[in-house]
C-alpha cells in the first residue's frame, strides 16, 4: 500500500505579498528622502512620527477605540518596547547616513534579517537551515550592490556602528511587533508603536538641543512625502503582513530596500544604478524564495 503524500505546504497569501511589495516601495524612498531633505536628521525622524500619529489618531479613534481600551497588559508593553526600539533604529540609522557614505549605512542597516534570526534563536525559536542560507544570500545580494567601502575615519567608523545598531535595532522591533500583531489589530498596533517612537524621540532631540523648525515650506513638504511613503506605506504595511507573513520573510523583503533606493535615485536624481544592481535583485530575490520556502517546511 502506497504511503500517504506529506501535505502541501501553506501558500503564501498573495494579497500580503502585494502589500509586501508596496512597503517596500515605500522604505526605498527612504534614504534618498533624508539625503535630500534640509533638517536634522533626528527632527526628521521625530516629525515623520508625530505626523503618522496625527494621520491615525483619528481613524484609530474612532474605528478601534474599544480595541485601543481592551489592549491586555503585556501587548500593550511589548507595543510601546518595539516602538522605543523603533526610535533607537531611527535615531542610529539617520545620523549615520550623514557621517558614512549612503552606502555603507545602507548594507550594514540591513543586517535586521541576520539580526532577526539570531535574536530568534537566542529566544528558542530554531530557524530552519534553508532559512539561514536564503538570507546570506540575500545580504550577499546588498554587498553586491554595495560593495565594502568602510573607511577607517573615525568619523565614518562611528557611523557605520551606528547604522549596524540601527540594524538590531529593527530586528528587536519587527520581533516584538510579529508578537503583538498575534492578538492586536495593525492600526491599535501602529498606533501605540508610534506614539511611544514620537515620546522617545522627542526626549532625544530635546537632550541632545536638536532643532525642531525654522525650515522652509518644502522642508515640511519632504518630511510630509517620507511619511507617507517610508512610514504608513513602508512601516505599517510590513506591521500589517509580518502576522501572516512572519518576521523571516519580512525582514528578508526588506532587503530590496538597497537596490530599491538606486531606482529611485536614478529616476529622480538621475543617478544610472551601477551595473551591479541587476545581479544584487537576482540574489536577494533568490535568497527571499529560499527563506519563504525555508518558513513554509517547517
Amino acid at each position: 500500500m502506497a504511503e500517504p503524500a506529506p501535505p502541501a505546504s501553506p501558500a503564501l497569501p498573495r494579497f500580503d505579498l502585494v502589500l509586501l511589495a508596496v512597503s517596500v516601495a515605500g522604505i526605498s524612498l527612504s534614504a534618498p528622502l533624508i539625503s535630500a531633505t534640509a533638517a536634522p536628521a533626528l527632527a526628521i525622524a521625530l516629525w515623520r512620527n508625530v505626523m503618522s500619529v496625527g494621520v491615525l489618531g483619528p481613524y484609530a479613534l474612532l474605528r478601534h477605540r474599544a480595541e485601543l481600551r481592551g489592549i491586555g497588559r503585556r501587548a500593550l508593553l511589548l507595543a510601546m518596547a518595539a516602538g522605543a526600539l523603533l526610535a533607537v533604529h531611527f535615531a542610529l540609522w539617520m545620523p549615520s547616513l550623514r557621517m558614512t557614505s549612503v552606502a555603507s549605512a545602507t548594507a550594514l542597516v540591513t543586517t535586521t534579517p541576520l539580526w532577526t534570526i539570531l535574536l530568534m534563536r537566542l529566544f528558542g525559536r530554531r530557524a530552519p537551515r534553508l532559512v539561514w542560507i536564503g538570507m546570506c544570500v540575500a545580504f550577499s545580494g546588498v554587498l553586491v550592490l554595495t560593495g565594502v567601502d568602510l573607511s577607517l575615519s573615525s568619523r565614518a567608523l562611528l557611523g557605520d556602528g551606528l547604522a549596524l545598531g540601527a540594524g538590531l535595532a529593527a530586528a528587536g522591533y519587527m520581533l516584538l511587533g510579529s508578537e503583538v500583531r498575534r492578538t492586536v489589530s495593525t492600526t491599535a498596533y501602529t498606533l501605540v508603536c508610534y506614539t511611544t517612537t514620537a515620546v522617545v524621540l522627542l526626549g532625544i532631540c530635546l537632550a541632545t538641543g536638536t532643532s525642531l523648525a525654522g525650515w522652509s515650506a518644502g522642508v515640511w513638504w519632504q518630511i510630509a512625502l517620507l511619511m507617507v511613503a517610508a512610514q504608513l506605506l513602508g512601516h505599517s504595511l510590513s506591521n500589517r503582513v509580518i502576522r501572516t507573513l512572519g518576521p523571516s520573510i519580512t525582514s528578508t523583503a526588506i532587503l530590496l530596500e538597497t537596490p530599491g533606493a538606486a531606482l529611485i535615485a536614478a529616476v529622480w536624481l538621475g543617478q544610472l544604478p551601477p551595473v551591479a544592481a541587476y545581479p544584487a535583485v537576482g540574489l536577494i530575490l533568490l535568497g527571499l524564495v529560499l527563506v519563504a520556502r525555508g518558513g513554509r517546511s517547517r
